[in-house]
């Protein structure tokens, strides 16, 4: 009873503290952009800008904060990250309070990056040492899943939250925001044990040795790494659309319907969650025990050309329809659902099909580096395809950025080819 109750602690840890950080930070999903534009009084493409500062500040402190993490452990850097977030969100409150205009929110994003960067890599190297110690023996990708299940109820609930109340007030979710990142802190410290990973001491003194050591580990078993290496490409690519669509959708949801129904925004997020529920419900059926089991790159091939395809379809919406109304968002509403289903099988599979070809010591390090990927696609693709939306439209911004995720699924294949030779 004890080995069984064990590994279970360790998942009960993850999912709790996942909910409620993700409950906290899908407040402001469905209106950041709808904030920026009317509260902040920025354009699509500054905020695009904004968001780029985001990105690039998780690209240059991924690495340097990966170091947190395989040094003094996973949970104290899970808890920066969280206290990090906290503060840069009360810092997009009281930016337009203060006037302190674009140039604030590039600060509280620059901080807001930083904040991400502590968690990412952190916590799914914290979570599979934490099972490996403890004698789990399922795929790791169910626990992904269920993660990804919890986390998408979460932000359901935050999704709709957040929409009632920025229709009330645009500020009110950040505000909503910033307790439940205290109470998610406090639920954290409490659950979460660093288990499988021996902590080091970190001194100011040996932190640029420190972070050389992790970023040539990072190069050897990630860079050099012939199955990592295409997945590190597809994070890239793919980086170069995902964090654009995610912010894009928002006005052009709006722009679609017509109307100003800022509560759409959350019960369209809302609806993402639960789609992205379908799909995490759906890896255990789809990864089975045969083919798919034995080649988990070759499911994550055709999802990625699905998704391709339905953010195309997304995007042609806004040229087709040239007067808003229901028909065309509900098009639009209904694809950008659908995207979830796949988006959410992808996830988990994605996941444990990369920590599965990842040495336990540089966890954290690979992980960081695939963010780093994804961050540096992000940090290119949302001022490019902002700058193309502000030229053209939103509609077309999601076109040319389909075919960067076109581009992701090849790079499956050729992954699914190096595992073969090895």
């Amino acid at each position: 009873m004890r080995q069984a109750a064990a590994p279970r602690r360790v998942v009960v840890a993850y999912l709790w503290s996942g909910v409620l950080f993700t409950l906290a930070a899908s407040l402001i999903w469905a209106t950041n952009t709808i904030f920026l534009m009317r509260v902040g009084g920025l354009s699509i493409f500054e905020v695009m800008l904004v968001n780029a500062a985001f990105t690039v500040s998780q690209a240059f402190f991924e690495v340097p904060t990966g170091v947190v993490a395989d040094t003094i452990g996973r949970k104290a850097s899970y808890l920066i990250a969280i206290g990090t977030i906290l503060v840069s969100t009360l810092l997009y409150v009281l930016t337009p309070r203060f006037g302190w205009g674009f140039a604030g929110f590039c600060v509280a994003s620059v901080l807001l990056g930083l904040g991400f960067t502590f968690q990412t890599g952190a916590v799914d190297a914290w979570l599979v040492d934490a099972l490996d110690q403890t004698g789990f023996t399922l795929p790791k990708e169910r626990v992904f899943a269920w993660g990804q299940m919890t986390s998408g109820a979460g932000m359901l609930v935050g999704s709709v939250l957040g929409g009632l109340l920025g229709q009330a007030d645009l500020s009110w979710p950040f505000v909503a925001r910033a307790v439940l990142l205290g109470a998610a802190f406090v639920v954290t410290a409490v659950l979460v044990k660093d288990l499988g990973f021996t902590p080091r001491p970190l001194r100011l003194s040996t932190f640029a040795a420190e972070t050389r050591t992790i970023a040539q580990a990072g190069v050897r078993y990630g860079w050099h790494d012939r199955v990592i290496r295409p997945l590190l490409f597809v994070s890239l690519l793919g980086g170069v659309f995902f964090m654009y669509g995610f912010y894009s959708w928002q006005p052009y949801i709006l722009g679609l319907v017509g109307h100003n129904y800022v509560w759409l925004l959350g019960v369209v997020q809302a609806g993402l969650s639960l789609t992205g529920i379908a799909g995490n419900a759906l890896v255990r059926p789809v990864m089975g025990s045969g083919e798919a089991r034995r080649n988990p790159a070759r499911v994550l091939m055709w999802a990625a050309a699905l998704e391709a395809v339905f953010a195309a379809a997304i995007g042609a919406v806004g040229l087709i329809f040239h007067q808003p109304g229901l028909v065309p968002a509900g098009i639009a509403i209904s694809l950008w659902l659908a995207w979830g289903v796949v988006f959410g099988v992808t996830g988990p599979v994605r996941q444990g099909y990369i920590n599965d070809h990842i040495p336990s010591s540089q966890r954290a390090t690979v992980l960081s580096l695939d963010a780093f990927f994804n961050d540096a696609g992000g940090a290119a693709g949302q001022p490019a395809l902002g700058w193309i939306s502000a030229r053209t439209s939103v509609g077309v911004g999601w076109i040319v950025g389909a075919c960067f995720l076109a581009l992701t699924a090849p790079l499956y294949a050729w992954s699914d080819r190096a595992t073969k030779k090895d």
